[in-house]
């Protein structure tokens, strides 16, 4: 399978998108390394081949209109992630979560019907390959601390604040 991707550059940095022959998201986040997201793409849906493209219409403009203010625009980007049930569940709840309203670890894993399950949220935050449009980065840990977050901290910092200041 052949994917593409783009790179668009955004106030925190670089923002690599690859996308599925559909138009799905497969991977990303905020690096200029297509070479560092494939390698978070489930083994089933990975593509064999990535090539560079300038624009990825509908989805590079989500990634462009959200990051100057319009929040919603990545909410009706198509994802594409594989794992098991619970992490596929827990990504679609994700999805859900209102920009400008962030939750803990714990709302996060009652939200996906398993409240015992505080780790398996936050595995799902970590093994989320499609930061932004999966948004992990509006989870944070009991207390108010970020937590984690592979794009960083500062990168986190910024979204919360940017969609808080955009609600």
């Amino acid at each position: 399978m052949t994917a593409a991707f783009t790179t668009t550059i955004t106030p925190i940095g670089p923002f690599t998108t690859i996308v599925d022959a559909e138009g799905h998201v497969l991977a990303s986040g905020w690096t200029a390394e297509v070479d560092e997201l494939r390698p978070l793409i489930h083994a089933s849906l990975r593509p064999t081949d990535v090539r560079e493209t300038g624009d990825l219409g509908s989805v590079t403009r989500a990634v462009e209109n959200y990051h100057r203010g319009e929040l919603g625009a990545i909410d009706d980007v198509p994802v594409a992630q594989q794992s098991g049930e619970f992490l596929v569940h827990a990504w679609k709840v994700l999805r859900d979560v209102p920009a400008g309203s962030p939750i803990t670890y714990s709302e996060f894993a009652a939200l996906a019907g398993r409240p015992a399950a505080i780790r398996g949220a936050a595995s799902a935050c970590a093994r989320n390959a499609a930061a932004l449009f999966v948004p992990c980065h509006r989870v944070f840990r009991i207390g108010g601390a970020l937590g984690g977050f592979r794009w960083g901290l500062p990168a986190k910092q910024w979204l919360l604040a940017h969609e808080a200041v955009g609600r």
